[in-house]
């Protein structure tokens, strides 16, 4: 008898052809609880609540969950290892893109592009003056990585080498790459204070949710800059809107959002934010990776029982 693999939604179609090759009987859908029922593996998004409840629902003969993601935030996985269920992600294949995403919306923060754009957009373009629209140089400036990752490492060696940006990190785990970028490491307080521009690269756990609140943002310059491409709730949005209404700081880059698909009140409404709807993954060379080495996890797993 087939082995049943449970893919959420669509993904590419190479990951499909994929698992189709070895067999599996495929089915994809929404509904994990019913329409995952017998299945031995399963592929989902970060979208994908995975708890206790669905584990139970699908049964049993469930080997593997196999997440299309850089987290496993979204999934039990204390309970899963408890029923002997292997988790997981797809780390590695989205550190380009992701840290291209992130340099993309600190330049259009620094350099005002979105808000030239909509300038032109709405015809208020009235010609050259010597004070329109000023931003900011990064050359020489610090940025500061919190989370000293794949990801972070890679934006600082961007905004390092081709940028001209001093670096510091502060990691959680202790020492990390630092080789790459020859960045020192500083506490999470010392970082707040000396950096212009506070990247944030941290999966979201217990210890990282709401890393980013009143305090924090208060440690930091009025002239620095807060980019976040993790997860939303690294930062407490609330307290970023008011210390950005407040001019607290100059401005943030944001790609996730504590209650997605929702904003905090009044986020939309600043002038001196860039915001992206999650896509810091979203190049089709990343997403195809992703969705192959989601499946090649799969195959790997049920191959091995």
């Amino acid at each position: 008898m087939k082995q049943k693999v449970f893919v959420v939604r669509d993904v590419p179609k190479e990951a499909v052809m994929l698992l189709k090759k070895e067999g599996y009987a495929l089915v994809q859908g929404k509904n994990i609880k019913e329409e995952g029922k017998g299945a031995s593996g399963l592929l989902c998004f970060l979208t994908s609540k995975v708890d206790k409840e669905t584990m139970d629902a699908i049964g049993p003969q469930l080997k593997i969950i196999s997440n299309m993601a850089s987290g496993l935030d979204n999934i039990d996985v204390s309970y899963a290892k408890k029923q002997n269920i292997t988790v997981t992600n797809t780390p590695g294949v989205l550190t380009e893109t992701v840290a291209e995403h992130t340099v993309a919306l600190l330049l259009s923060l620094t350099r005002r592009i979105v808000e030239g754009d909509s300038l032109m957009r709405k015809k208020e373009y009235k010609g050259w003056s010597p004070d329109l629209l000023m931003g900011d140089e990064l050359k020489g400036k610090t940025l500061g990585i919190v989370g000293h990752g794949r990801i972070g490492c890679r934006t600082a060696e961007i905004l390092q080498k081709g940028f001209g940006m001093k670096i510091m990190y502060y990691d959680i785990d202790g020492p990390a790459i630092h080789e790459v970028c020859g960045a020192r490491k500083y506490s999470l307080r010392e970082l707040l204070g000396r950096a212009d521009v506070v990247s944030l690269h941290v999966p979201l756990l217990a210890t990282t949710h709401h890393l980013i609140s009143k305090k924090e943002l208060n440690l930091m310059k009025k002239s620095a800059y807060i980019i976040n491409t993790s997860r939303g709730p690294v930062i407490d949005e609330e307290m970023l809107v008011e210390a950005l209404g407040k001019k607290k700081i100059a401005g943030a880059g944001l790609d996730v959002f504590e209650k997605e698909p929702k904003m905090a009140k009044g986020l939309s409404l600043l002038d001196n934010v860039v915001l992206t709807p999650h896509i810091g993954s979203a190049s089709r060379k990343a997403r195809v990776a992703m969705a192959q080495l989601a499946a090649k996890n799969i195959i790997r797993v049920l191959k091995n029982i």
